[in-house]
């Protein structure tokens, strides 16, 4: 699906309530975002908006320190993060999850071929939503 509106107008609103009907069902959600500081602004949403669920949430971006990041990429695999927000991070092979059920891509126009290819991958097995303002 697709998600076009003018910033302000709610694109992140939809994903929150998509993500949180996967999480309900026993999914994992991942939201792709291209810039570290976008990844910061939509962790910190994820966290405010289910801060009295219990949803377990993390961001993957180069901000953070490297320990941080393996832990979050090994509990993504045994499926002990529920939501998890980053950048280009996400698309490495060393990244698994143990039950993706969706995926939300923010500004999809601003990834590379290489990554758009991992992600068109992934769109086989797994719900997409991508959010784009043009």
């Amino acid at each position: 699906r697709l998600v076009c509106g003018d910033v302000g107008f709610g694109k992140t609103e939809v994903a929150m309530r998509a993500a949180f009907v996967a999480v309900q069902n026993g999914k994992q959600v991942a939201v792709l975002v291209p810039t570290t500081l976008l990844a910061q602004q939509h962790y910190e949403s994820f966290k405010d908006r289910f801060a009295d669920w219990p949803v377990r949430i993390e961001v993957l971006s180069r901000f953070g320190s490297n320990k941080t990041h393996l832990k979050n990429i090994e509990d993504l695999a045994n499926g002990k993060v529920d939501i998890v927000v980053g950048t280009h991070k996400l698309l490495q092979e060393n990244v698994q999850f143990k039950d993706l059920g969706l995926m939300v891509v923010d500004e999809e126009h601003r990834f590379g071929v290489r990554d758009k290819e991992r992600i068109k991958a992934l769109r086989a097995d797994v719900d997409m939503l991508t959010l784009t303002a043009t």
